[in-house]
């Protein structure tokens, strides 16, 4: 999805995590980098059905072997203060050991241990590498990046290793989500 990145000026003060749950946009995904509104377009159907199987696959694993949560498509967690951020990835895993730090109302301030970002028709490169090393640089464990276009995946790992999927291949928990593996073609083909 192409961002659209408000900035009113240099004198506009930045949003902080707490007012951006107070904030409305109708009919549009928001994100908070260093302080700013980032206002997107809802990503598109398929976007979502893809989203959807893996967190169903990944939720069910997570589930029966009692390692934490899932959470569902733009989630937001706080990955950085003072200026804020706040980003949704698509899907999100929390181990079980780190859910106290998750409260009932607004962002946890943490970044996920494992989440997936599917790519959009409209997103750029440069703008999902940047994210990437974000999550990362916030903490979290491993980043998968799915590209339901091309039918591949790259996943993303703090050590700066990184490995590309085709349709042959699965999607690894490697040590953050032991034993889960998901086949890319069960959840990219329809």
């Amino acid at each position: 999805m192409a961002e659209a990145i408000f900035h009113a000026g240099m004198n506009t003060p930045l949003v902080t995590a707490e007012e951006l749950e107070h904030l409305s946009f109708p009919d549009k995904t928001v994100e908070l980098v260093r302080g700013h509104l980032v206002v997107r377009e809802p990503p598109g159907t398929w976007h979502g059905a893809v989203s959807m199987e893996l967190g169903v696959k990944l939720s069910t694993y997570v589930r029966q072997h009692n390692l934490g949560l899932v959470f569902g498509q733009d989630t937001g967690f706080k990955i950085a203060s003072s200026p804020d951020t706040v980003r949704g990835p698509d899907v999100a895993f929390v181990a079980r050991e780190r859910l106290g730090a998750i409260q009932t109302r607004g962002f946890a301030a943490l970044a996920p241990d494992l989440l997936a970002e599917i790519v959009s028709p409209d997103d750029r490169p440069g703008e999902l590498l940047k994210k990437v090393g974000e999550w990362l640089s916030a903490g979290s464990r491993l980043v998968w990046v799915i590209d339901p276009l091309r039918n591949t995946a790259r996943v993303y790992r703090p050590d700066g290793s990184v490995s590309v999927l085709g349709l042959e291949d699965s999607l690894d928990g490697e040590d953050v989500v032991p034993g889960f593996a998901c086949g890319l073609r069960e959840i990219l083909t329809r």
